[in-house]
């Protein structure tokens, strides 16, 4: 399979992105999760992980929120879920390979089971959106720690513990198994986009 570089990854950010500051916002985003993706990867029980896979699964993970903005920028927030499966279109479109499209549409909070779909009512077809591979699970892990929020905001593991504890206590527990697996993130300051961002518990959307 190709992986594709951060350069073709960037360009196809621009050419979703219906602003840009969207493509700030996103991109951005994408890079920071990246990060700490990448500082989880040097611990010794993980250099086995397939890291390019890793980084383009961070970087690709939420191109599917450009699909959400209208056209006069306005995020479509009720519908924010459905980023991680307009994402995976997106994927399929450009021809990309299921390997890759999964990080879009399995990566929201800590996996959305057919379960939580019907009990919630999400605008989502039934299924289970679970990341499976080890670098699934890291790219899911990793981005829990850094919000779009405005202001876009860092979260500890314990910030987000707290957070995800309102979706019930599995998800606290599937949280709770990420951290023994990938260890704590580092988010001291060269992770990109640390410098201009405080760590905060604001309240952080769920992806």
């Amino acid at each position: 399979m190709s992986i594709p570089g951060s350069a073709e990854i960037k360009a196809l950010h621009e050419k979703y992105a219906p602003t840009a500051e969207a493509f700030t916002l996103v991109h951005t985003h994408c890079e920071i999760v990246w990060g700490i993706a990448e500082r989880l990867l040097t611990a010794p029980h993980l250099t086995h992980l397939d890291a390019d896979l890793v980084r383009a699964g961070c970087l690709l993970h939420d191109i599917g929120v450009y699909r959400l903005y209208d056209t006069e920028g306005r995020l479509d927030h009720p519908n924010y879920i459905r980023h991680g499966l307009l994402g995976h279109e997106i994927l399929e479109a450009e021809g990309f390979p299921e390997t890759l499209r999964r990080f879009c549409s399995h990566h929201t909070g800590v996996g959305l089971t057919r379960q939580d779909i019907t009990s919630q009512g999400l605008p989502l077809p039934p299924a289970d959106y679970v990341a499976v591979t080890e670098e699934e699970r890291l790219v899911m892990y990793a981005d829990k720690f850094h919000t779009k929020s405005r202001p876009s905001v860092f979260l500890s593991p314990d910030e987000y513990a707290a957070h995800v504890r309102r979706f019930g206590e599995d998800k606290v527990i599937a949280f709770k198994a990420l951290r023994e697996e990938f260890g704590e993130p580092d988010l001291s300051g060269s992770v990109p986009g640390f410098e201009t961002e405080a760590v905060s518990t604001a309240a952080a959307i769920r992806g």
